[in-house]
């Protein structure tokens, strides 16, 4: 190895990967909501918010629909 590089002859590039990065955003979710993927969450090992995603995602592949109803 040399002890110095040069890297001022470097070009930048765009990220590849940047597509596919996640994207931080603000939601308000019932304690219940989130007391159930908590607990998932000591059961499988995997942090409540990989596992919210991963359901959303499941949702989004089998293009599942929310069904709501109002009762009157």
């Amino acid at each position: 190895m040399k002890k110095e590089y040069d890297l001022s002859k470097l070009q930048s590039r765009k990220n590849p990967y940047a597509s596919k990065l996640k994207k931080s955003v603000t939601m308000r979710l019932s304690e219940d909501i989130i007391g159930y993927f908590k607990d998932m969450a000591i059961e499988s090992g995997v942090p409540y918010q990989s596992l919210i995603n991963l359901y959303l995602r499941d949702c989004v592949l089998n293009h599942r629909k929310v069904n709501i109803s109002w009762n009157k």
